[in-house]
């Protein structure tokens, strides 16, 4: 009796499933199919033909151009069109696509405003708007409604305001890009302590205000927040709670105060980028302690003082830029030592005594050679020509004596 009653229950099933279950999954594909045909209905330029002779109701969607779709379910998952010159709006019904966990639309010209029925996608990683006409509207206050969010990309439009707090509360978030718009106001310390945050870029805003503080995201390791309008001195212990931090951009600020030492216990440091700002003090002594550096960008820093000889610790660097300070004394000898410099730029500052006379024995990577507006003397070492790989050699304004060394035209670069 209980196995008849078994039976019956699993046919009963059955039939629920076949009749009640696929119908319910060929409602939902007609659904990812409808939502996509109103976004090609709201596209009115399509440059390269690709949605007009390609998404056809005569095909699944899931055999449509830059359409992914889960291989069990037959729902769209995955909405890559970037690259495609497309121009148009965004329809409210592609918030229909609840299975979707990427959306990329990446450079093309989509305009008009972000539809509120995006929040549905609750699936989300990755989101993508870059590089499209969003013009003078502000980010939407409801990008906290993606608890899986991980990678936010909304650089090279022109959105306008501030930060919404929203973003601040996206506790996956791995990736950040807001650059290339045109936000204002403050930036919220709460937005360089998502927990998981890797990289964040601001830059190309306008940006006010003193630096924010961090205290909680020892995971960055990307920052960039040049080309804005920031200001005041940076937090003495920033750096305290920076680990793995790799590229630093703060570069085109309005950043003052003496650079805090404890930046240099960023150990992984491979990028440093302080140019145009108005730092007082010198270069401090413990900027040899970052080993890993490849770049370093102090130009239009006002540091002034000697450069510290600690940079010749650093051997892996490959571009120092120390030009249009008021660096004074002798050039340490131990940068010369550097083999993996490929620019040396420390012109316009008050630098004095004459170059190593074997300067290019060690440095065969070296491409430029940029010491012009000093006050260097002696003559002009014919050990430069050593440097076989420098495409340029700039040393006006000094106070050089001698002759010009016939090697030199053996640098054929």
């Amino acid at each position: 009796m209980a196995k008849a009653c078994l039976s019956i229950l699993a046919e009963a099933f059955l039939v629920y499933y076949f009749t009640f279950g696929i119908a319910h999954a060929v409602t939902n594909v007609g659904r990812d199919q409808s939502a996509l045909l109103a976004l090609k209905a709201h596209v009115t330029n399509d440059p390269l033909n690709v949605l007009a002779s390609n998404w056809s109701t005569n095909t699944s969607v899931c055999n449509w151009f830059g359409v992914t779709c889960s291989p069990r379910h037959r729902r769209v998952t995955a909405l890559n069109l970037a690259y495609m010159g497309l121009l148009g709006t965004i329809p409210p019904e592609l918030g229909n696509l609840s299975f979707l966990s990427l959306l990329n639309v990446t450079n093309n010209s989509f305009s008009g405003t972000l539809p509120i029925q995006l929040s549905n996608l609750r699936r989300l990683k990755y989101l993508s708007f870059r590089s499209n006409n969003f013009s003078s509207i502000e980010i939407p206050p409801w990008l906290d409604s993606f608890p899986k969010l991980e990678h936010l990309y909304l650089d090279g439009n022109s959105f306008i305001g501030t930060i919404p707090p929203s973003i601040c509360n996206i506790s996956s978030l791995l990736t950040l890009d807001l650059s290339f718009n045109q936000h204002q106001g403050h930036v919220p310390s709460s937005i360089l302590n998502i927990p998981s945050l890797l990289a964040i870029d601001l830059s190309n805003n306008q940006f006010s205000g003193p630096m924010p503080s961090i205290y909680n995201t020892s995971s960055l390791q990307n920052i960039d927040m040049q080309y804005n309008s920031l200001s005041g001195a940076l937090p003495e212990n920033m750096f305290r709670f920076l680990p793995h931090l790799e590229e630093l951009h703060f570069a085109y600020n309005q950043l003052s105060g003496q650079i805090p030492s404890t930046l240099f216990e960023c150990k992984q440091l491979n990028i440093l980028s302080l140019s145009v700002n108005n730092f007082i003090g010198s270069i401090p002594r413990e900027i040899g302690n970052i080993t890993m550096l490849k770049g370093l960008y102090l130009v239009y820093t006002n540091l002034t003082g000697e450069i510290p000889g600690e940079i010749g610790n650093l051997q892996g660097l490959q571009v120092l830029a120390l030009s249009s300070n008021r660096l004074t004394g002798v050039i340490p000898p131990e940068i010369f030592n550097i083999s993996s410099l490929t620019v040396l730029s420390l012109t316009a500052n008050k630098l004095l005594g004459n170059l190593p006379s074997n300067i290019g024995h060690s440095l065969p990577n070296l491409q430029q050679l940029i010491l012009g507006g000093n006050r260097l003397t002696g003559p002009i070492p014919s050990s430069i020509s050593n440097a076989s790989m420098l495409t340029l050699i700039d040393m006006p304004y000094n106070l050089f004596s001698g002759f010009i060394p016939n090697s030199l035209g053996n640098l054929r670069y």
